[in-house]
Formats: structure tokens, sequence, C-alpha cells
């Protein structure tokens, strides 16, 4: 049996009750002033410098519009070249993207993100060219302009005709490689406030409620499960000096009951709010295993017409581990459950099958989320 692989995320569990719990973090990481969302930039752009793993040029799986941005380029320095003549596998056409925060003025950067758009095997080691990155839902607006070194944090080795490579070598990134020329031009309201939930929740709202009138009494009023609407008081300083004064509030937030799986690394991530109902978890092993092995076939004493040959003689074996149970009682944890599962020696993904099962029998108390 391989290692159970189970991460459990675990808060402080009630002795005496079902679970539930609940965590303290501070107002500015649950919510977000309503209309101020981040502005997502797109680009086109040329990555130079790299060691021949950029985009072919022609054939049937190259990418023509390379070259033909890079004549395009040229012309703009006053170089005329035809792009028939080139050929060199040092340029990658890419895309860039990047999301500017609302409230980010001319002058500041942005990390930004370099995706191949060709046949490029790689773009470790190159540069990236001046681009402009545009908001296509205003228009085409540029907002900022990128340029600078990628970085893959990869690697790439040919030799022979062999190659190998640690992770993606066809995304990058340019750390405070956009330099945004145009705000987003997001200006807060100076009536009432509406504060919009990362996470709607009936429960959080209440919440952040309860701690902006503790600190502005009446101000504050849940409208829904993913809005609270402030009004904004004159002793506040307006509504920036509001979101100042209320970003430092500390919440008390109601964790979901979550279950996340991850049947492609075998991982396992649970809430401490996850209950089991009672219900009793079987588990068993069969393992059929095939060989042929090979017998040599004589011909008899002074044969004259028959020779040696080689005939394959297959088996097979079945072995069938005995079946173990396991019982759980009411409102059972997750850190009981990944006991109990440990005794059984079940793998990783075998847990995963069990989660699922559970959840179908309607025991699972929480939400299963499968990645």
């Amino acid at each position: 049996m391989r290692p159970l692989l189970v991460i459990l995320l675990l808060a402080a569990l009630a002795a005496d009750a079902p679970a539930q719990t609940t965590a303290s973090a501070r107002l500015k990481d649950l919510v977000v002033p309503a209309g101020a969302a981040p502005v997502q930039l797109t680009g086109y752009g040329i990555v130079v410098g790299l060691d021949r793993t950029g985009d072919r040029a022609r054939g049937r799986s190259g990418a023509p519009y390379t070259v033909q941005s890079i004549a395009n380029m040229l012309q703009r320095f006053g170089i005329a070249v035809d792009p028939q003549h080139l050929g060199s596998r040092n340029a990658a056409a890419v895309m860039v993207t990047a999301t500017l925060d609302p409230f980010a003025g001319p002058g500041s950067s942005v990390d930004v993100t370099v995706a191949s758009l060709g046949d490029a095997r790689s773009l470790s080691g190159g540069v990236l060219l001046q681009t402009p990155l545009q908001d296509m839902l205003s228009g085409g607006e540029v907002y900022a302009m990128a340029q600078g070194p990628v970085l893959t944090g990869t690697l790439l080795a040919d030799a022979a005709g062999t190659s190998a490579r640690t992770g993606p070598t066809n995304t990058g990134r340019v750390p405070s490689g956009g330099i945004v020329r145009l705000t987003a031009g997001t200006a807060l309201p100076t009536g009432a406030l509406d504060l919009v939930l990362r996470d709607p929740d009936f429960t959080n709202a209440a919440a952040i409620s309860e701690a902006v009138n503790a600190a502005f009494p009446g101000a504050a009023n849940t409208v829904h499960a993913g809005l609270v609407r402030v009004e904004v008081p004159a002793e506040a300083g307006g509504p920036a000096g509001l979101m100042a004064a209320l970003e430092g509030l500390r919440v008390g937030v109601d964790v979901p009951a979550r279950v996340v799986v991850n049947e492609r690394t075998g991982t396992i991530v649970a809430g401490g709010a996850v209950s089991i109902a009672e219900v009793m978890i079987t588990y068993g092993s069969l393992t059929i295993s095939t060989a042929v092995d090979p017998a040599i076939s004589q011909p008899g004493p002074f044969s004259r017409n028959g020779e040696t040959v080689a005939v394959p003689v297959g088996s097979v074996d079945i072995d069938e581990a005995p079946a173990r149970s396991v019982v759980l009682q009411p409102n059972t944890t997750v850190a009981e459950l990944a006991a109990a599962l440990n005794e059984l020696g079940l793998a990783a993904r075998d847990v995963i099958a069990v989660f699922q099962a559970i959840d179908r029998a309607g025991a699972l108390q929480g939400e299963l989320v499968v990645l």
C-alpha cells in the first residue's frame, strides 16, 4: 500500500457539540468595495533571444505570423525585410496577460504572464519586447506597457535527439514587467459604501455588519449574503477614510464545511467543520496477476520431421484480501475519519473513493469538491 497522503486542515472543534469552525480575519481580506474590480489586460508580443527554441517560420505546423510580426517591428525602425527571408527560431509570438489593481496609478508596476502562441519549444532565456496591454472590454484602451526578461523557472536540455525538461517551458512571468500608463479611474461613492463579500455567506455578512456597527454604530446594514451597505459617517473622513478605518477590523468568519479532493495528485483537504453521519465503511482488495512462461517442446526420439520450439504457457493468479470494516459514529470529525482510514491502510486515491461514496450515501455533512 502506498502511504496515505491526506492533508487535513483542522480548526478547533467543540467537544460536546457538532463540529462548527470559526476563524478570525481582517475585514480587508473578506470584502472589496463595489465597483473596484481588477482590470484584466491582454496583449500580443514577441519574445526574442531564444536559443533556437522559438517558433518555426515555415512548414505545416509553423507560425508565419511570428516572422510577419518581426518584419513589421523592423519596419518601424526603418529596416525593410521580406518576411520570406526570415527563418530564425530565436523569436516566439506570445500572449501577455496582467491584472491591474483598480486603484493603481500611472508609474506603478504589475507582474505580467507570458504564454507561447505558436510552436515554440521553450521561452527560457528570452526577453519580452515592449508590448501594449489592453482592456478589451473598454474598446482596446491601453492601460500598461510590458517589457523585460521572461522567467520560466524550468529547465530544458537535449542531446543526440533526446530531450528532457522540468515543468512547463512555454509559459513564464516578467516580475514588475508592466508599467501602468493609465489609471482605471475607480472612484468610491460618497453617500453609502457597498462592501462585496469575496465568498458570499449570510453568516459572514451579518458578522461584518456587527463588526462595523461596533466601530460606527448604526452605519452598516446587511443587504444579502454577498453585500453589506455602510453609510459613510461624517467623522470617518469620507469613503477612503472609512475604508482605512474598517480594513483592520477583526471579524469572526464561519468556515464552510467543504472537502476538496484532487484525483490527479491524490491530495485531500478537509475543513474542520466537516462531520460524518453514522456510516459503515468496508474495504477489500482484489489482485489478479497473469504471467506467460516459455516452455520447450521437443520432437520425439529419432523423429526426422519434428523441431524444437518454445511454447508459451500462461498462468493466472487471483489474490483477494479479506474485507475490513470500520463503523463511524454520528458527528464523526475528519480527524477521526482519517484515523479510521489509516487503520484500513488505504492509499490516497482509495480515500478519495471513500469520500465520494460517503457523499453519495448522504452521510457527508458538507460539500465535496473534486478537482
